[in-house]
């Protein structure tokens, strides 16, 4: 019998050795857009005075809303600015790309897509090869990761075509599940709520395959599911917190006294109930980052995971409990002072995965954060590039490969600032670790991929 080993090592060889690409995408307006400032590249508020204060309809509201209630938390200030429902930036704007704010690895290469399908399918093989299970994107963007990814289950439908796969997409955004639709279904379907089902919009992608959207993670069904969240975490709310004399203190959105129609920060004037629960009693750094909607969205995928199996798939820039002030905003590409003209920019933060491994509560196991680099080059990206370089009959081609492998792996771009985080059941690394240290073993478990090196 083929071994899951022999299985596996067999998918990545007909996948990287495969001569060129279904449709080699060459993206090179979204690659130019990113020779600017890198998204995760930091400046805290205040520090570019240059910059006009527009008084957008969002610094008007929140300036009526403070003097309404008091200062607001950061937290609270992200809610307003990115998911408002008449004035958010993420439900009216198309953020990405050249005309956007920011350039998301996807919009680079599709490789880097096609890589992400492969470790879907590698893991869909080592659970069993399950007859259904379902692909869920939180975040989706302009749908272009799935749509790299669809393509790569549709070259292996041999394999795959006898599985029922459904994919659900999680998207607050009206203008992104527009866009979203167009890529994947190649037709523009209308949102049609209905108070009796939390699916807003549904369709069928080009390569046959059932496709929901919805606003929520917990309104997606039950179920085997493997779960996707690229740049997702870092847009959600946090709340700041400064080490004091007088203990930890919260940072607050206020208006500026001096200045008209201007927002600042400042500290609230007692610890404040966020504080006491969120902070650890062995920190030791004195600025930290909390986000709990992050923290819940953990404890529903640790949930489900626990429950019904599967795996999630987490990439984002981060780090592992070490980073302090990481808030700030893009426009343009341009780094944005996050308290000027509310609503026209991007707000970010890094992801404290160390906060994210702490949300399992060790219900499920964890691997990772490990850098893009030592992730694409454990899942052969070097491999791939190689066979579309020798195949690749046009210099602009070749060029525009290297550039974006370049961009994608590189330490000093994304190479190293994004990170990847994984979750699985206990049962999935138990049985590597027992296959590997039996030698009686006649089938041994694919490791998990991206996470340690394939031999090819």
């Amino acid at each position: 019998a083929v071994s899951d080993m022999e299985c596996g090592r067999a998918l990545w060889r007909v996948f990287l050795y495969r001569g060129s690409a279904d449709r080699l995408a060459l993206r090179e307006c979204a690659f130019a857009a990113c020779q600017t400032t890198p998204r995760c590249q930091y400046f805290s508020s205040g520090e570019r005075k240059e910059e006009s204060n527009q008084v957008t309809s969002m610094l008007k509201h929140l300036i009526f809303k403070i003097k309404s209630t008091g200062p607001i938390t950061i937290a609270e200030y992200m809610r307003e600015v990115l998911t408002n429902p008449v004035k958010g930036y993420y439900l009216h704007h198309d953020m990405l790309g050249e005309k956007g704010d920011f350039v998301t690895s996807p919009e680079i290469s599709q490789i880097f897509g096609e890589l992400l399908g492969i470790w879907v399918i590698s893991e869909w093989m080592a659970a069993g090869k399950d007859k259904a299970f379902q692909l869920v994107e939180l975040g989706p963007g302009r749908g272009t990761l799935m749509d790299d990814i669809l393509r790569v289950f549709h070259q292996f439908r041999s394999m795959m075509g006898k599985c029922d796969i459904s994919v659900h997409l999680v998207e607050v955004s009206p203008k992104l599940s527009e866009l979203q639709a167009i890529k994947l279904t190649g037709e523009q379907i209308p949102s049609r709520p209905d108070e009796r089902s939390p699916v807003y919009k549904k369709g069928t992608t080009m390569t046959g395959l059932p496709v929901f959207w919805y606003c929520h993670l917990q309104d997606v069904p039950q179920g085997k599911s493997f779960y996707l969240a690229h740049e997702f975490f870092d847009a959600l709310p946090i709340h700041k917190f400064q080490k004091t004399k007088h203990g930890w203190m919260e940072v607050l959105v206020d208006i500026d006294p001096e200045i008209p129609n201007k927002l600042r920060f400042v500290l609230a004037p007692t610890t404040t109930l966020s504080a006491k629960t969120f902070i650890q009693s062995e920190e030791t750094r004195d600025h930290v980052e909390v986000s709990p909607a992050a923290g819940v969205i953990i404890q529903e995928l640790t949930r489900r995971i626990e429950n019904s199996g599967g795996a999630a798939l987490i990439t984002d820039y981060g780090h592992d409990g070490q980073k302090t002030d990481t808030l700030r905003g893009f426009c343009g590409h341009k780094l944005h002072d996050v308290l000027i003209a509310p609503g026209a920019a991007d707000l970010t933060a890094d992801v404290d995965f160390s906060f994210l491994r702490r949300m399992t509560e060790g219900k499920v196991a964890s691997l990772g954060p490990i850098t893009q680099q030592e992730f694409l080059k454990n899942m052969g990206i070097d491999i791939r590039l190689k066979v579309l370089m020798d195949n690749s009959k046009d210099p602009a081609t070749s060029q525009q490969l290297l550039n974006s492998y370049d961009m994608l792996t590189n330490p000093g771009k994304m190479g190293s600032r994004f990170k990847f985080f994984a979750m699985l059941p206990h049962v999935r690394l138990s049985a590597v670790d027992q296959e590997n240290t039996s030698k009686k073993s006649k089938s041994l478990q694919l490791p998990v991929a991206g996470f340690s090196k394939i031999v090819f």
